[in-house]
């Protein structure tokens, strides 16, 4: 498993997952508990892992995906 993303936003943890599930990359969430254990203080970032082939396609997706501008400005 690879680490591709690391964050305390859980918008932009959810909407990553969803990018690359659209995209056809299964994600796994490390560190949830943790992050919960911090008393939503958002101390502690949750890490969104892809598998180790997918690690280079998701990061370009994710790349693309952030870059976009919002189609709401």
């Amino acid at each position: 498993m690879r680490e591709i993303l690391k964050t305390n936003n859980p918008v932009e943890l959810n909407f990553a997952q969803a990018v690359l599930k659209d995209a056809g990359i299964e994600t796994v969430v490390f560190d949830t508990n943790m992050s919960v254990l911090d008393g939503s203080m958002v101390i502690l970032p949750q890490r969104l892992m892809v598998a180790n082939e997918d690690e280079a396609e998701a990061l370009a997706i994710l790349k693309d995906a952030f870059a976009a501008p919002s189609p709401l400005a």
